[in-house]
């Protein structure tokens, strides 16, 4: 399994990213050490806010790419489950 994830930080800013194993990815986000992506390392605090499963990472690497190319307002309609607006944007 393989994951597509969305963090809301402390400063409303989103970061977007994907792992083979989610718990562990939010630890060593939390724990602000090497493993950490550096953006997060800038924050006081995040959240999980959004996430897929994916069966392959070149799956999940081409959706982080995809989601990472989307404007703001239409990542925040994917976190709250719009699909009208999603469709919209």
């Amino acid at each position: 399994m393989f994951y597509v994830y969305i963090l809301r930080t402390s400063s409303n800013t989103l970061y977007i990213g994907q792992t083979n194993n989610l718990k562990k990815r939010l630890k060593e986000h939390k724990a602000k050490n090497s493993k950490s992506a550096k953006y997060i390392r800038n924050f006081y605090s995040f959240e999980l806010a959004y996430s897929e499963t994916y069966n392959s990472r070149k799956e999940a690497m081409q959706r982080e790419y995809q989601l990472k190319s989307w404007s703001r307002s239409k990542k925040e309609a994917l976190i709250k489950g719009d699909k009208a607006l999603l469709k919209k944007l």
